[in-house]
């Protein structure tokens, strides 16, 4: 197994290869930005992009996601109800000064319940809204982790003042998905260093009382 995590961007949005040495694929996570260092240490690793997952459609996670397809072919999943975001794109440049990234209709939808990923390392889909309408984290059950996205942090949770975000759904998202997963699952959040469900569950200031 290939598993890297790397920060992309202006705001170090981390994005993520798994692959599968052996069937000689991958999955990318987030493409955010620097669309070329992604697509050159695919090759380097002589892997098959397979499918580009987005957890929730905010610029910084899906602004590469159309120019890595162009690459490499692979299609583009986000869930559906993310999709007021991607027709906003511009307005999101603007909060950034940035210029306003390439975006189209994805290619399917990260539904609850969808099985994605490579098939000897499956995810599955849990639609956590409350960052975004569509926010999602994929569980990894058989590797003990989960990609959170945008929804848990390292001692934080997602902010919720953008549009699309609600307080109370991101906890509430939190609190029933997420907390209830193992406790030694690994998080790789969006942003910042990688945590466990345990450790957030025993010390995350928005978690207590739980």
């Amino acid at each position: 197994m290939i598993l890297e995590t790397f920060p992309v961007g202006l705001l170090q949005c981390n994005c993520t290869l798994l692959g599968d040495e052996q069937a000689g694929e991958a999955i990318v996570i987030d493409p955010g930005d620097e669309v070329s260092r992604i697509f050159n240490r695919l090759n380097e690793l002589r892997l098959k992009l397979k499918q580009i997952l987005i957890t929730h459609a905010h610029i910084d996670h899906v602004g590469g996601a159309v120019k890595l397809k162009k690459l490499t072919g692979a299609p583009i999943l986000i869930n559906e109800n993310d999709l007021p975001l991607l027709k906003m794109m511009d307005v999101q440049a603007g909060w950034l000064g940035t210029e306003t990234p390439e975006v189209a209709p994805p290619d399917g939808s990260l539904a609850e319940g969808l099985v994605v990923g490579l098939d000897r390392f499956p995810a599955q889909v849990m639609h956590t809204p409350g960052h975004t309408q569509g926010s999602v984290c994929l569980h990894f059950a058989p590797l003990k982790m989960v990609i959170a996205g945008d929804t848990l942090f390292a001692g934080s949770i997602g902010r919720t003042d953008l549009p699309g975000g609600n307080g109370r759904q991101i906890i509430e998202s939190i609190q029933t998905r997420l907390m209830a997963l193992p406790e030694e699952t690994r998080v790789i959040p969006g942003h910042g260093p990688d945590t466990t469900i345990g450790e957030e569950r025993a010390s995350n200031p928005f978690l207590r009382g739980w």
